[in-house]
Parts: C-alpha cells; structure tokens; sequence
C-alpha cells in the first residue's frame, strides 16, 4: 500500500488499534441480538441492548424456518437462509418474518459480514461502539444506528471497505457488485483479486463492471459465491434481496476457515442414535454429538433427525461442540459419486460458471487426469485458496451422482 493510501487508513481507522483478533476465541453468538436494520419496524434489539452486558455464552436459540419464504423465487434459498439464521449471522425480523424479497442494505451487509468473519463480539465490544469514524455520514450513522459503529469500525480495519469510500450509505441498497467485492475481502482473497485484474470476463454486460473490480468478480465465480444470469449477464447494478445475500453468505462460509463456529461435512456411516451422527470424511470418520433441538434441512424444508440416512452428503454446523444444523445436500443413491485426488484444474462455461473440474486420480495403479462435469448448484467447501494456484498436492473430494459433481471439498492434510 503507498503511503497516502495508507495515511488515509490511518485517518479513518482514528484510535483504533491496528491488531485485530480474527476468529479463534471470538463467538458468532456473543448475545441474543437480533442484527438488522429495521428501517420502518421500530429500534432492532441490537439498538435496545447495545449498552447492556451481554450473558454467558448458552445454547443458541434461533429461528430458522419462515413462513414467508414461499414461491419458487424464493424457496430456493430455504437451506442458505435456515444455515445462516443457525449461526446468527443473518436472521429474520421481530414480527418473524424474513421478508426474502426485500432489497438488503449496505448496513446489512457490513454487519452480516462481520459476524461472518466471527467478528461480533468485538464488534459489539464498548471499545468499538465508541470508535471514532470519519467518514462523511459518520454523524447520521451514530445518530440513527449507534448499534452499528462497532460494526463498521470492524468492517474498516478488516479492510472490507474500498479505498476510495469516503461514505458508508447504511440505508442505500447493496448491488451485486458492492456485495461481491466486500465477500471477496471478507475471505482475504484480496491478493488473488487483483492478480486477477486483467481477466476477461464472459458476461454480455462486463462493460458494465468497472476495470477495479474486475478480479473480484473473476474471484467470486471461480469460488461458486456468484454467478450470472441465464441471460449471460452479471447484472453489476442491480440490487441484492435478503434471499440472494444469504445465499451468498452461506457459500462464502463454507469456504472461510473456522471462526468461532465449526463446519464439519462428510458422508453419513450410518443412522442417528443417541444423537450421535458418524460422517466419513477422507479416509476418517468423525462422530458428531447433535443438539437434541437440531435443525435439519433437505429438499428446502425441516424434516426430521430420522431422514438422515446412511449414504447421505450432509453439511453439520456446530457450536460448542454440538451440531445445531445440519443441511442434507445429497441424499445417498446407487449411482453416487465419491473420488478423491489432486486439484488439476477448473473448466467453466460461457456464463463464467464452473462447469467441470480435472483431478489427478489413481486408475488401476496409475495416475491419470480425469475430468467430471460440475453441477450448476456446486458447493464448494473448504479452504478454496489452495485451488487458486495448480498444486497436485491440494487434495480435493468430489461427490456427486451419475458422474456429476455436486459438492467440491478441499481436504485438509
């Protein structure tokens, strides 16, 4: 950074210190806040509680099932919505709703983001609620969402604001392009995006994405967090719905490392008993303790613990060593996909969507490269920095059926 970039930092950081603590023993459910900004619904809790002590950590307690998510433009983001609200990252309103088609604000967006980071309790700390912010609404800000400063003062000196933002527009809609870029550096891939700065982009709109901020789109689609249009359009303008920001927050988690909660992913060994479901991830099984109150998702409703069944893709949120969530992504099938070797290589579409992946695999004692066709849906999980540059020593596991890969997971060695 050269120095007058940096001198600005400085300026805006104001006394804040320039250590921040990411992750570790920081926690996603420091209190019982209820996170948004309620423009039109009355003070959010957050408002209500900010100068209250927060309690002890406890079980969580959230809701993850709204009545108002319904229609096909929505419920497709059932699973995203119910992983994040489990977390506490981004949750519904007081009345209970989640109101999906609602356009999200920059406000909204920061906050979900930093608690995303597991950054929450410092965010909520008296030291950050006091901080000093010099941006040119910095004023409307305390006056009308005190509970908010922390958040922003967080946000800045984690960097997820771009150099040249001089406001911080909590009410003004988030675009599609705004929120990739703040997703993008909420992973600290800023280093790869701008390797990426030259990329030639495939929508029919790139014209519309500004030079800068090409290599966070470039980055964003090659992680699977976004993707265009069936027209082929990326939209760059056009606001973000609280459905389509979830969705967004849940795979960009999947793919960050373990920041005060734990996401474990494997295939299910064998039925639930005792609260007690055993995964097999890698050549390793894993058994996981379920909360008695777990919440399990498949086929975009809640069903019960006894639909898990051995055979089965899932996805386990835990906290506090207790599974709280548990997303079924593929059930088990006679013609399941389940290979394991060394990352070669991503093929993507006109749209810039992933649209295979080559892997080193042993065939009958030899080691081939073997290519499979990628799910338009993919989750990719784990940490996908290791797939930025070719490294056969990246391992990666791929499940599926029928030969099409529907889960990515990058293995840790």
């Amino acid at each position: 950074m050269n120095n007058k970039s940096s001198s600005i930092k400085k300026l805006l950081i104001g006394g804040l210190t320039a250590a921040m603590v990411l992750g570790g023993t920081t926690s996603a459910f420091a209190s019982d806040h209820k996170g948004e900004d309620h423009r039109g619904n009355g003070k959010s809790k957050q408002e209500q509680k900010s100068k209250q002590q927060k309690p002890a950590k406890s079980k969580p307690k959230f809701k993850a099932d709204f009545a108002d998510i319904k229609g096909g433009d929505v419920e497709w983001a059932n699973r995203h919505i119910a992983s994040l609200a489990s977390l506490q990252v981004f949750e519904g309103y007081e009345d209970g709703t989640f109101q999906p088609r609602k356009a999200v604000t920059r406000l909204e967006t920061i906050a979900a983001a930093v608690r995303l980071m597991g950054l929450r309790d410092q965010a909520e700390s008296e030291k950050e609620m006091k901080a000093q912010l010099n941006f040119r609404d910095a004023d409307k800000l305390t006056k009308k969402y005190p509970w908010a400063v922390g958040y922003v003062s967080v946000a800045l000196a984690n960097d997820l604001f771009l150099e040249n933002e001089t406001a911080i527009q909590p009410e003004a809609s988030a675009d599609r392009l705004w929120a990739t870029t703040l997703l993008v550096k909420a992973m600290k891939l800023d280093k790869e995006a701008k390797e990426k700065m030259n990329t030639k982009l495939d929508f029919k709109d790139a014209d519309q994405i500004p030079a800068g901020a090409v290599g966070y789109v470039a980055v964003a689609v090659e992680k699977g967090i976004i993707q265009g249009y069936e027209n082929g359009k990326f939209m760059p303008n056009k606001p973000v719905t609280r459905a389509e920001l979830a969705a967004l927050l849940d795979r960009t988690g999947d793919q960050m490392p373990d920041v005060g909660h734990t996401l474990k992913a494997g295939t299910v060994v064998s039925a639930v008993s005792n609260n007690k479901l055993i995964i097999q991830q890698g050549k390793d099984s894993v058994q996981l303790t379920l909360d008695p109150d777990v919440f399990v998702f498949k086929n975009g409703v809640k069903v019960n613990v006894s639909s898990i069944q051995a055979g089965d893709y899932v996805k386990v949120r835990m906290y506090n060593n207790l599974g709280i969530f548990v997303d079924i992504i593929r059930s088990g099938e006679v013609n399941s996909l389940k290979v394991r070797g060394g990352f070669e290589k991503f093929g993507v579409d006109n749209r810039g969507k992933i649209s295979s992946i080559t892997i080193s695999e042993n065939v009958n004692g030899q080691t081939k490269s073997v290519t499979y066709p990628v799910n338009d849906d993919v989750r990719l999980i784990g940490d996908t920095s290791k797939l930025v540059l070719t490294d056969p020593k990246t391992q990666v596991e791929l499940v599926g059926s029928n030969y099409q890969v529907d889960v990515i997971q990058v293995i840790q060695n």
